[in-house]
């Protein structure tokens, strides 16, 4: 991404790349099968991403090429449609996707699911292991406020102080897992007030930097990948994550089926450059671009965007998108016809 018209330029690409993934996991909805709906978006979000002029390439995605059929880390994106000398003119952009941010929340018709891309020049998203991260997310006002490894007590207190409220005035959002049991005590304790989610902390990251969603902080443990992606939406919207990666299993409270061993995970992160397992991870660390581009479509309703809405001449989406170099965060709401001439478009 060499100037802001080609950043301007794709931002909209990468919008109808975040649309297409959104309308066909959309039509998924409620049919109780997150794999399928998983797998739609994905197959989606690669087929228009590869239009996109660029030199792309997936830093995080949905696994290894021998986990991924698609959308895999280190795979290459973008220009198909252009020879190889026009292609190689085109800016090298890094990746992070997750064409189904909330595959449960999909496949059951619950709030909050999206479709979600964040790219950058190279170098410039941090190419995060398939594991656990700890987080904590706050909006532009409490910005250098939070410390990941202070007491609960003491964020919430710092954060009612920038926010000018009390502490029972605040709303922390988390995931309602076993592992966070201390957690939720801690934040009832401290008299704030808490909202569980299933799934899709992602999207409620975004939300609590974003005034007006009634969300003022995320807290707890999720995945490293969307960690990163989280990062880019922070850099956009001049808000702040900290994060550690989490190598206690025991603490996860998962089934050890589910992750992989300690010694596995430790050469998996070594390769990936990472050598200190304590290290306080914030913003720039996860998403160090200078150049950063988010984009979001909703696809089913949630507390930022509303969901893919059908009727008999097309569609109609609810997206974000948010450029570091332009500053500038668009809401576009697009409505896709299908009809002939004589189609009736709706509002």
């Amino acid at each position: 991404m060499k100037n802001t018209n080609a950043e301007r330029e794709l931002a909209f690409d990468f919008l109808r790349v975040t649309e297409a993934a959104a309308i066909e996991s959309a039509k998924t909805m409620g049919q109780g099968d997150r794999k399928h709906s998983d797998h739609v978006a994905v197959e989606a979000m690669r087929l228009v991403m590869d239009q996109v002029p660029m030199q792309g390439r997936i830093v995080i995605g949905e696994g290894e090429r021998d986990e991924a059929p698609m959308l895999y880390i280190d795979e290459e994106v973008g220009g198909a449609d252009f020879p190889n000398d026009v292609r190689s003119k085109f800016p090298e952009v890094d990746i992070a996707v997750d064409p189904l941010e909330g595959t449960n929340l999909c496949a059951l018709g619950a709030s909050n699911a999206i479709a979600v891309l964040a790219a950058a020049e190279r170098g410039g998203l941090l190419n995060a292991p398939d594991m656990y991260m700890d987080k904590i997310v706050v909006g532009p006002s409490c910005k250098g406020s939070v410390d990941i490894e202070a007491p609960v007590a003491e964020n919430l207190r710092n954060i009612a102080r920038r926010l000018g409220r009390d502490v029972d005035d605040l709303t922390v959002v988390c995931l309602d897992r076993d592992r966070h049991r201390q957690l939720i005590a801690d934040v009832r304790a401290a008299g704030a007030r808490i909202r569980l989610i299933s799934d899709g902390d992602l999207s409620t990251a975004i939300s609590a930097a974003v005034a007006g969603t009634n969300i003022h902080a995320l807290m707890g443990i999720g995945g490293a990948p969307e960690g990163v992606i989280t990062a880019a939406a922070m850099k956009c919207l001049n808000g702040e994550i900290q994060a550690k990666l989490v190598f206690d299993h025991e603490r996860l409270g998962v089934d050890k089926d589910k992750i992989p061993p300690i010694d596995q995970l430790m050469k998996r992160i070594n390769s990936m450059g990472i050598t200190d397992t304590n290290k306080i991870y914030d913003t720039n660390d996860l998403a160090p671009g200078k150049k950063i581009i988010f984009a979001a479509t909703g696809v089913t309703d949630g507390s930022l965007l509303k969901g893919v809405r059908f009727f008999g001449e097309g569609k109609r989406t609810h997206s974000v998108v948010m450029t570091t170099e332009t500053k500038s965060i668009r809401f576009v709401d697009t409505v896709h016809v299908e009809g002939g001439p004589d189609a009736v478009i709706r509002f």
